[in-house]
């Protein structure tokens, strides 16, 4: 495949370089300080971007490449409550995009397993739930779009709990304990607590290759749809 990335930080090189990996070819690299040069004919040469961009650029970057019918994979996160109008152009368009608050597997595999102890912890009152996150210093958003994935779970299953939120500790609110440190990629912790004993589960992200990896596995699946995809569909 012929890819155009959005974003060409950290996240952006990582993904360049396991594509070239698995045989696929940057063909543009978009940047803040090369965007307004962007034309339809240099969209024209890739089978699909790839988003890793800031939340201050992301919606720009997707109507861009929908407008242009280039399917987009978007990982940037911060952008979701504009979720509903980007469903809809991209269906208006006829086009095709991926979106995912993260494309880790086990990040998905930890989704998975944070819906069904909170399915069982519901039935014990005694225990208190809160969240954790850990992500490097030069993440914008926060909480994180993983985070707020997890705590949306939380809310699901949960009755106890009616909002999150990364300030207010109180029976009705999951409290968030969002810290932005060095250059962690990306770490998250669910925690049950009561007078007796502590439950956790965690997931702790070596590096940034998982993401990385599943977003051009993504790329690859989203060749050749229509529509709009996420992780679940992919898994």
């Amino acid at each position: 495949m012929n890819i155009a990335l959005f974003g060409y930080g950290k996240m952006g090189k990582e993904v360049e370089r396991l594509a070239i990996q698995r045989k696929h070819n940057i063909v543009l690299t978009v940047e803040e300080d090369n965007y307004d040069l962007l034309t339809a004919n240099d969209l024209s040469k890739a089978d699909v971007a790839i988003e890793f961009s800031t939340p201050g650029s992301v919606i720009e970057n997707i109507k861009t490449c929908v407008n242009a019918g280039l399917p987009i994979v978007v990982g940037t996160t911060g952008w979701h409550d504009q979720l509903e109008e980007i469903k809809k152009l991209t269906n208006q368009k006829d086009a095709s995009l991926f979106y995912a608050s993260n494309f880790s597997l086990g990040v998905n595999l930890f989704f998975k397993l944070n819906t069904y102890l909170a399915e069982m912890m519901n039935k014990y009152e005694d225990y208190e739930v809160s969240m954790e996150e850990i992500h490097h210093i030069h993440k914008l958003d926060k909480p994180s779009g993983t985070a707020i994935t997890l705590a949306d779970q939380l809310l699901e299953k949960i009755s106890a709990k009616k909002k999150w939120s990364i300030t207010e500790k109180n029976k009705s609110t999951l409290f968030i304990n969002d810290k932005r440190e060095g250059e962690v990629p990306g770490t998250h912790i669910i925690k049950y607590q009561s007078a007796i004993d502590d439950i956790e589960i965690m997931h702790k992200a070596h590096n940034r290759k998982g993401f990385a990896q599943g977003a051009i596995i993504a790329a690859e699946f989203l060749k050749g749809k229509k529509g709009v995809y996420t992780m679940s569909d992919l898994l």
